[in-house]
């Protein structure tokens, strides 16, 4: 069978939304969909329609996704929604999430595989407590690039000022956070008119940047996927053992990061067992090599040992398996976290039981500082915490890769996801403003 070799995806653009209740994400979301073409002239003439009976001279752009929202924030699901639109030059998955405080965590989901986050501000309001949070989130999971989008900029009225006196106070409190300039770009929006959404606005003369469709279509797409080696986790072994396939064995799964060809020599995580790749096969045929997204199944040379859970990564570039660990958690449970806790851990494929140690420090968000020894980590707080598992896992640190450096820890009893964790001390990564007074 001819072997072909499985380029990279085309490029698509992971990106988030954040911001506070009512500073227009509903409406920016509506209008990016809108503006690039996004949406069906039945779901436009629906929501024209809507927006009339409402007295409304336009349409409201926010009843294109405000439905969902409505549900998730009443408590009937608290998911994360995806948005999916497309310009010439690039598409886009956007994660929409939530605005109020207790949604913390699903901004921490929607932000956790993002590139690049907008994060709104009501410009009648500024930097508020929730943009701190946010930020600081965004900090922790190391998203590559971020724009603050001012929103509401036609309701101000000295536009320039307030613009110029928003971006000052973010890029100093990201600049804390540890972003450089070139990694943060702030915009003047009206997402109700469209001002410098897709189209140029002439109502702010005083900003010549880019809209902001112009600037995600060319901002880099920044991801650490593709430059560490292969890191496969193992969902489940293949073994026929039919007439036409009886020794078949296969082991599928989709490449979290890097990329694998026939010939390549690995590693079988945690055991370290060392082979090469045989073959590569895919629904589609066989492949000669396969990267980061793609499902695939890889035949090894020789005879392992084998099992789902198991990881499969580039030998001399594969992480070492530890059992004991410090992590950074985002907590997103209701009951508080406490040091001794039982509970499941979630990294990639395989799951183990593990045991919460001490909780080091936690993470004040609004003064940039760290509180040592906390007694608890509760709903939506930050925390550095060791952790022991009953077996040994292969992760990266977080800052390496944040595919394989990131786990879920879950109830045993009831399988609820508790908190999501990441691999190593991202607190330390901060650049805080001073020396954190340790209470």
């Amino acid at each position: 069978m001819t072997t072909t070799s499985s380029g990279p995806a085309p490029d698509l653009l992971r990106i988030a939304t954040a911001g506070s209740v009512d500073d227009g994400k509903s409406t920016l979301v509506g209008r990016l969909l809108y503006d690039t073409k996004s949406v069906l002239a039945d779901q436009i003439d629906a929501v024209t329609k809507a927006s009339v009976d409402r007295g409304l001279e336009g349409p409201d752009l926010s009843l294109l996704v405000d439905g969902l929202r409505a549900e998730r924030e009443q408590g009937i699901t608290i998911d994360v929604a995806y948005r999916y639109f497309a310009t010439p030059a690039r598409s886009f998955v956007l994660a929409d999430t939530p605005g109020h405080v207790q949604y913390t965590r699903n901004t921490v989901s929607g932000a956790s595989t993002a590139s690049l986050v907008i994060l709104l501000v009501d410009a009648r309001n500024g930097v508020v407590a929730q943009t701190r949070r946010h930020a600081a989130v965004m900090a922790l999971l190391g998203v590559p690039q971020l724009v603050l989008a001012v929103n509401k900029i036609d309701l101000v009225s000295d536009q320039a000022s307030v613009f110029a006196d928003i971006s000052a106070e973010f890029a100093e409190l990201t600049r804390s956070l540890g972003w450089s300039p070139e990694q943060v770009t702030a915009i003047p929006v009206s997402a109700l008119h469209g001002d410098n959404v897709a189209t140029r606005s002439e109502t702010t003369p005083f900003y010549d940047g880019p809209t902001l469709i112009e600037h995600l279509e060319t901002v880099p797409n920044v991801t650490d996927r593709e430059h560490v080696g292969l890191r496969f986790p193992v969902q489940y072994v293949i073994r026929p053992r039919t007439p036409e396939f009886p020794d078949y064995r296969g082991y599928a799964g989709q490449i979290a990061a890097g990329r694998v060809s026939v010939g390549d020599e690995v590693v079988v995580l945690p055991a370290g067992t060392r082979t090469t790749v045989s073959q590569i096969d895919t629904a589609d045929g066989q492949l000669a090599t396969a990267h980061t997204g793609r499902s695939v199944t890889i035949l090894l040379a020789d005879d392992v040992d084998v099992s789902r859970g198991d990881l499969i990564a580039t030998a001399g570039d594969a992480p070492d398996p530890v059992q004991q660990f410090s992590a950074t958690v985002c907590w997103l449970a209701e009951k508080p976290l406490r040091p001794g806790a039982r509970l499941l851990l979630k990294h990639g494929t395989r799951t183990t039981q593990a045991i919460v140690g001490g909780l080091e420090v936690l993470f004040d968000e609004q003064n940039l500082a760290l509180v040592d020894s906390p007694d608890t980590v509760e709903l939506n707080q930050i925390g550095r915490i060791s952790i022991q598992t009953a077996e040994p896992i292969a992760a990266d640190d977080y800052q390496v890769n944040r595919e394989s450096g990131s786990f879920l820890l879950i109830d045993p009893q009831g399988g609820n996801t508790l908190g999501a964790g990441l691999v190593g001390d991202a607190l330390e990564n901060l650049h805080l403003s001073a020396t954190p007074e340790l209470v």
